[in-house]
């Protein structure tokens, strides 16, 4: 796919994004555009479920580049973060050298040897994991480097050379630049603080849950069979479930799926009756504890709810 050319202004990125199916609003529009034209990477802070990975996917669909995805987790180490040596196809080269050179290695003596560790110390010998890979890509890329909060501070503090000045340095090779700048995209879910070393490096937005009026446009738009009087209920359903006391609150994913599952079964608008909605809440309640908690009273509860406009004020329209 061609890569596509970066529009001017943040609205020109913004319906970009939109094209490619992610419905972002003026402060995400501007921070990606700011992290193109300055060739900044980007911190996105959030609760689970606010679309923070998302974001990363849509400018790789909008902009035409790859996506090179870097999951961490405590413990994660350069070895699946960067890269590691092909030890078996170094081995492999010592034998068939070894097996060849014959007389002449003994003659060349000390020489052949040190050409031979030259040679293995090669990037030819290189297993490159994500942040090798995407500095070392001939064309741009965007690089998701997601819930960096869940890996060690060592690891942080690796990332800096990166982040600044989008190069690794490898001991037995020396220094490796980047042959194209990737978009650099960190996701954080705030379970931990990040340095402030980190934070210097990249721009930064928080990205909360959507108010009322902007996740009924999300949804109207990516389920426009839904009716509307049904995304109108079912949001401000989620919208008061939300505030409810729960292991893990619905994101945006959530709400969609549910509305797709509530039109599946023909309906027009939220039944009354909370023993058949209850059965639908396997799409938006993901633990044990939750699906126990919201009892059949509380669905009742949430249906009977404030109604729409007096949960975030008027809702007004999308911006």
């Amino acid at each position: 796919m061609p890569e596509a050319t970066v529009p001017p202004s943040p609205q020109g990125l913004r319906e970009q994004l939109f094209g490619a199916g992610y419905i972002a609003d003026e402060d995400v529009a501007s921070l990606v555009w700011m992290a193109l034209s300055l060739e900044r990477p980007m911190l996105i802070e959030g609760e689970a479920g606010v679309g923070k990975t998302a974001i990363a996917a849509a400018c790789a669909r909008a902009l035409g580049r790859p996506l090179l995805r870097l999951q961490c987790y405590e413990g994660l180490d350069l070895g699946q973060a960067v890269y590691e040596w092909n030890y078996s196809r170094q081995l492999l080269e010592i034998r068939l050298t070894e097996a060849g050179s014959g007389s002449a290695a003994k003659s060349e003596g000390r020489s052949a040897q040190e050409a031979l560790r030259s040679n293995l110390f090669s990037e030819d010998f290189l297993l490159q994991r994500p942040l090798l890979q995407a500095i070392r890509s001939e064309v741009p890329c965007v690089l998701l480097i997601d819930e960096i909060d869940r890996a060690d501070e060592a690891f942080e503090a690796f990332l800096l050379e990166m982040l600044s000045e989008f190069q690794i340095s490898i001991p037995e090779l020396g220094t490796l630049r980047a042959r194209s700048k990737p978009l650099v995209v960190l996701t954080s879910n705030g379970t931990r603080d990040l340095s402030d070393a980190l934070r210097r490096r990249c721009l930064f937005h928080y990205l909360d849950f959507p108010s009322l009026a902007r996740e009924m446009h999300i949804v109207r738009t990516l389920v426009p069979e839904a009716a509307s009087r049904l995304v109108e209920e079912a949001v401000a359903f989620v919208q008061r479930l939300r505030k409810e006391d729960l292991d893990k609150t619905p994101g945006i994913a959530e709400t969609l799926d549910w509305v797709r599952v509530l039109f599946k079964l023909g309906l027009q608008e939220l039944p009354q009756d909370p023993a058949l909605l209850s059965h639908s809440l396997a799409a938006l309640l993901k633990t044990r504890n939750d699906r126990w908690g919201v009892t059949p009273e509380r669905v009742a509860k949430l249906i009977d709810g404030p109604r729409i406009g007096q949960d975030v004020g008027v809702a007004g329209g999308f911006k």
